[in-house]
């Protein structure tokens, strides 16, 4: 998933919180990944976020079942956009 769209960094963290796995955001070519369940990492990436590259990044969910959690983190997202 690109991350260009994320406006919230609350809600995303939040939806984090609730994955008992690790999330990471990495750059599409690569060169950067980011856990954003390590708090050094978390900043580094919510600097990235907020310097308005998002649309060069990419977020995983490692373990499988907490995939829901970051796409309903999408889905809000999207409609928070859509009602603006």
């Amino acid at each position: 998933m690109l991350l260009k769209n994320v406006g919230d960094i609350d809600m995303l963290l939040k939806a984090v919180d609730k994955c008992r796995g690790d999330v990471v955001i990495r750059s599409v070519d690569g060169s950067e990944e980011f856990s954003l369940k390590s708090s050094f990492s978390k900043y580094l990436a919510i600097g990235r976020l907020a310097d308005e590259h998002g649309d060069e990044y990419e977020m995983f969910c490692l373990n499988k079942d907490d995939e829901p959690y970051m796409l309903q983190f999408f889905y809000d997202i999207e409609q928070e956009n859509k009602n603006k």
